[in-house]
């Protein structure tokens, strides 16, 4: 039997490495978050993006974070449990979130 990438599965692989493989658990424990995205408003009238929720056990913040700030083209920072991005951007953080496959309320 051959995976995705053309490689050919033996039968000393174990189940566990197959299933690392496929990523089939992080994307599980992705699709059981649901986060929620709000706006702040601090000093001086700026708007600042939060978005929270997110299950720190299972998912890199700083990752997610990250990947947000570099396709809104916007600066940010994260701590523990949430990402704040400046700018209202409300309108494009759920689907950004919704295609790396987290929930999103609201």
């Amino acid at each position: 039997m051959l995976t995705g990438d053309g490689r050919r599965v033996t039968s000393d692989d174990s189940l566990d490495d197959l299933l690392d493989e496929l990523d089939t658990r992080g994307d599980l424990s992705v699709a059981e978050q649901t986060l929620t995205v709000d706006v702040e408003e601090r000093r001086y009238g700026k708007a600042v993006t939060i978005v929270s929720g997110f299950d720190t056990a299972q998912v890199d913040v700083g990752e997610v974070a990250s990947d947000l700030k570099r396709s809104l083209a916007t600066g940010g920072t994260f701590e523990h449990d949430r990402i704040e991005l400046q700018g209202d951007h409300t309108d494009r953080v759920p689907e950004l979130l919704c295609d790396r496959g987290f929930g999103v309320d609201g």
